[in-house]
């Protein structure tokens, strides 16, 4: 069976780019990554995609005039990588409703925290001024609302006393890197659907 053909979008260090590259060394895995594309230029992630052989982009969303242009291009790079699964991975761009329209069940993302608690920014200082006593992340299909859409994959940490937002981003960052290269496993061989009547590409 053909391997699923992924595209990582980046703004920063691409941890968790790492951890895909990583499982998608592996032949027997059921998808491959065929772009990474940043939106920062110089992002460190970069350079985990180029010594592992992948093809790299960068569309500065600095030189656009607006949202819609850069997505447009966006778009393009997309199509013409072939992707089939896009996988945001620490990219720091809001994404307008007729983009996330446009890849409808293909989109995903990854977001520290056990959603739909803490959705946003600041999650891990949230839980520990909240008196959580459980943390983790969750790997979710994209729509318009933020951190709002269909939940594929959840890990959970517990939150320790004396924590800080640092030391619990920490513990937290290992399941990530656990669970993302799962979930999109889970959507290559068809054990995660997105909304009904959403698109599916398997």
């Amino acid at each position: 069976m053909a391997r699923l053909k992924c595209a990582v979008l980046i703004s920063g260090r691409g941890s968790n780019l790492k951890a895909l590259i990583e499982a998608c060394a592996d032949a027997a895995f059921p998808a491959e990554i065929v772009v990474v594309i940043s939106n920062v230029p110089g992002a460190g992630g970069l350079a985990y995609a180029e010594a592992a052989g992948i093809a790299t982009r960068v569309i500065d969303h600095k030189k656009f005039a607006g949202r819609e242009p850069f997505e447009a291009r966006l778009t393009d790079a997309l199509a013409d990588a072939g992707a089939e699964l896009v996988c945001l991975a620490g990219f720091m761009r809001l994404l307008t409703p007729g983009f996330v329209e446009r890849w409808q069940g293909r989109l995903i993302n990854i977001h520290p925290s056990l959603l739909p608690a803490y959705p946003g920014l600041d999650t891990h200082a949230r839980a520990i001024a909240d008196g959580a006593k459980e943390a983790g992340c969750t790997v979710h299909y994209v729509v318009a609302e933020m951190d709002a859409g269909p939940i594929i994959l959840q890990a959970r940490v517990p939150v320790e006393p004396g924590d800080t937002p640092e030391t619990l981003a920490a513990r937290v960052l290992v399941t990530e890197h656990r669970i993302y290269p799962e979930a999109v496993r889970m959507i290559a061989e068809g054990r995660s659907q997105p909304l009904p009547g959403g698109k599916v590409f398997r």
